[in-house]
Formats: structure tokens, sequence, C-alpha cells
């Protein structure tokens, strides 16, 4: 089988596609023939030596995936040979088939697509459990999403809408916001063309932010805090921009808000019935035909270092997908 190979940190170019053998399964694993592989920002971190997991060299990044069973280890009872499924085993996934922990694996809903499969959890996982377990977010407040057309950017004004909220998107070009504007979002701000606090300030009927959606970080975190109204929620998801602000807590005493750390790997792990009710409620949601993965653009092995390129770029709308 073929698989890109990360044999020492390095950017995308440094990848090597190659001819490897089959993976064996333990008791507790499964062999899933991989049909579609989302690519995440973790994936353009681990390859660099950047991300909280370091895997032994040679591997494949990839951690969300879907595909078809082959094989199936004796202690597995839940799943079985044929099965179409989606698994988060966190790398690994630019392959053409991978070993994964049963617990890591799980049936797809009827009539979902492979490549819908492969871009659901990581983003709608991460974005739901932000907005609903962290946020707490009301039908009726007011949520300012930043890098609104990205992967979990996207998914949080989609959620943002279906939760009752009034959201407000922020991105860097006309072409992403009209995305943002297809998937519901009430105001739009062009943050490299208008200064992002005084366009929030200026908004037709504006009663400031309730709830803040960062995954960029950099420089636009602190004018968004500063737009939050009293016991408001700024959520830290990402520092996307790749700067890591600083923030003057006096900000938070002044506004009696909460600043938010969102990791929903963690959260799989600590609270895997809490994660379980969401990823049931997600399933609802697309099967009524309300939530909607957006896929940009799909791409071979061979092309996956282009993949990450373009996502690092922040050229990339909604989600990529690795089809090997």
């Amino acid at each position: 089988m073929k698989a890109l190979l990360c044999k020492q940190y390095g950017l995308p170019e440094s990848l090597v596609l190659e001819e490897v053998p089959t993976p064996s399964i333990s008791k507790k694993q499964v062999l899933i023939s991989v049909k579609a592989c989302g690519v995440n920002f973790p994936d353009t971190l681990i390859i660099q030596g950047k991300y909280q997991f370091k895997p032994a060299f040679p591997f494949s990044p990839g951690g969300e995936l879907a595909g078809v069973v082959k094989a199936v280890g004796e202690e597995v009872s839940h799943l079985n040979i044929g099965d179409s499924v989606f698994a988060m085993p966190g790398w690994g996934g630019f392959a053409e088939e991978i070993a994964v922990d049963a617990s890591r694996v799980f049936r797809m809903p009827a009539g979902m697509d492979y490549s819908v499969a492969a871009s659901f959890m990581y983003t709608y996982g991460t974005s739901y459990h932000a907005l609903k377990n962290r946020a707490q977010l009301q039908a009726g407040e007011t949520l300012l999403v930043l890098g609104a057309a990205g992967g979990v950017g996207l998914a949080a004004v989609n959620l943002g809408k279906i939760m009752g909220a009034k959201v407000i998107v922020a991105a860097s070009s006309d072409e992403k916001l009209a995305l943002c504007k297809a998937y519901g979002a009430d105001e739009c701000i062009n943050y490299q063309t208008q200064d992002l606090r005084e366009a929030l300030k200026n908004l037709p009927e504006s009663n400031g932010v309730d709830v803040v959606y960062d995954p960029v970080g950099g420089a636009f975190t602190e004018p968004a805090l500063r737009s939050l109204n009293w016991k408001g929620r700024h959520l830290v998801v990402g520092f996307a921009a790749g700067q890591i602000p600083s923030i003057a807590l006096n900000l938070a005493l002044l506004k009696g808000c909460s600043i938010m750390g969102i990791f929903w790997g963690a959260f799989v792990e600590k609270e895997p019935k809490a994660n379980f009710q969401n990823i049931q409620e997600l399933f609802d949601f697309y099967q009524r035909g309300i939530l909607k993965p957006h896929i940009q653009k799909t791409y071979n092995l061979s092309e996956a270092p282009q993949a990450l390129h373009d996502l690092t770029q922040r050229r990339a709308m909604g989600k990529l997908v690795i089809v090997p």
C-alpha cells in the first residue's frame, strides 16, 4: 500500500510517498481501507514537531478519516468487516490503509459520503463542544466568529445559526465572507480592509458580542475580546495566525468575562459520555439537512503536500480532503 510519510520534521514538501507494508492489527484494532481523510490544522503542526503529540518516525499525518473495515481484531465486537466507518486515530490517515484502535472507530450514518464523514468530527466536534459545553450559547445571543471561512470557523457559523444565535463573521476576503453568508451569517466584516473593533462598533443594531469563537489568535484576539458584553465568553480555539497573543487580564476583570480554552481532543478522552451525546446530536442535525459540511477541494496522496500548503496559507474555505 502507499502512504505519505514524515521521516523528519519539516514543511509539507519534505513528506515522501512510499510503498509500505499493510499494517498488522492487534486484538483491539481494526484495519481500515481509507476512502477519504480530512486535512486539519494539527496536520500542519505535527509534521513540524509543533503539536502536543509527537509520533515516532516514520509516520503519516491525517487524524480524521473515513473508509471500509477490512479486518477486525478478535476482541472487537461493535464493528464488522465491510462496515463503512469514520475514525479519529490522531495521525496515520494519509495512507491507503490504517490500523486503528476500535475505540476510535464509529459506524457512519446511512447515506453519508466518505468525504463528508472525513470532514465532520474535528471541525463540528470542536465547534459544538466550544459553543454548547463551554460557552453555553443561548438562542438570541450574539456570536462573533473569527477565521469564519476555515474548517472550524464555518462549522461554528453553521452551528451558531442552528442554536439560534445572531452570527457576525470576520474573514480575510469578500469571497470567504460570501461563503459565510450562504451559511446564514447575519453580518460580515473583512478584517483585511476594515478595523475589526471599529467595524463591530458600527454594525447596524449593534448590541455588542456575547461569545467570541477565536481559532485565529494574533492581532485579532484583543479587539474581539474588547467587544464582549458583560459576562461574555471568549473561546480560545487555536492560533492560525501563527502568533499566540498576550492579553491584559484587567480586560477580563472589567468586563466580568471568561476566557475559555477549547481542547476537543482532551474533552473526548476525559468526558466520553458527553462527547458521545454531542456526536449523536450532530448526526441528527446532519440527517435533518441543517448541518452541511463544505468541502472545497479533494486531493490524491501525491497532492497532499499541496493541500497542507493551501491550509497553512489560509486559502482553504471549509474543508480540504485527501482521497487516496
